[in-house]
């Protein structure tokens, strides 16, 4: 099926965490399909230069700094649209591997305050702006952890479950509104910086995440999967999507070549 074009009323669409990873890929694919891309992260440099890169690819795209997790900056963000057409709360991350037992609380609060806090933040701010486009649609990108335990991840599961509890909720009480609220839940990614971050720079951790895996998905595939799902016909909701690579059965059952 051909992806639909957005409407002149809803062709605005904000990114959070662009500066790398799945949000720049989506960043730059949403583009490609022709929305006006809003770029926002924390590190100002590379989502001006992802900004440049897609505008001289022929696109349209604006960078603004931001940390999801400060209301009051979110709040300023938000004053300068009056519509937008997409919202893709991307932002997020895994920080440690350390069972309940032994776990960092601090590692915890910050996973809890960028997955949950900051995707309820841009969300609260921009879903009137969404619902005065008409045809809005928020994406929370999610993960298999949000809808499974694995030992060593219960920070992180908490975080992504708490996600996947938002855009579930917030379909219900929304129905009848013209959003809609789509959910992508990826599986094993590989991207420059998700396992480096989450093992606090140490690459040898961050390589066995990897290790035998000879075709994880790719910051691209999932964007590729954003993507389609925003645009399907506006009376289309892909509620949830899964997306995870052949060899990735479950959070815990991987095929690796060793």
């Amino acid at each position: 099926m051909a992806t639909a074009a957005p409407s002149a009323a809803s062709r605005i669409a904000v990114v959070t965490g662009a500066s790398s990873g799945i949000g720049a890929a989506t960043a730059r694919q949403l583009a490609a399909a022709g929305y006006r891309v809003v770029l926002t992260a924390r590190r100002k440099d590379r989502i001006e230069a992802l900004a440049e890169e897609i505008n001289e690819a022929g696109g349209q795209a604006t960078s603004y700094p931001l940390d999801v997790t400060d209301r009051a900056a979110v709040d300023e963000f938000a004053t300068a649209f009056q519509t937008i057409g997409v919202l893709v709360n991307n932002a997020g991350g895994a920080l440690g591997a350390d069972p309940v037992a032994t776990g960092d609380p601090a590692d915890w609060r910050r996973m809890y305050e960028t997955n949950v806090i900051g995707t309820l933040n841009l969300t609260q701010a921009l879903l009137p702006k969404l619902i005065a486009s008409g045809d809005g649609t928020v994406v929370v990108v999610s993960s298999t952890a949000g809808h499974g335990t694995y030992e060593g991840g219960a920070g992180y599961v908490a975080a992504k479950h708490g996600a996947h509890v938002l855009a579930e909720t917030l379909r219900l009480e929304i129905v009848g509104r013209p959003v809609r609220v789509i959910e992508i839940a990826p599986g094993m990614v590989r991207t420059d910086e998700f396992a480096l971050t989450r093992f606090g720079g140490d690459t040898e951790k961050a390589a066995k995440v990897y290790e035998g895996v000879s075709e994880p998905l790719t910051a691209d595939d999932v964007a590729d999967t954003i993507t389609w799902a925003v645009t399907r016909p506006s009376h289309v909701n892909v509620d949830l999507l899964v997306v995870r690579p052949r060899a990735q059965a479950s959070n815990t059952k991987v095929h690796r070549d060793l």
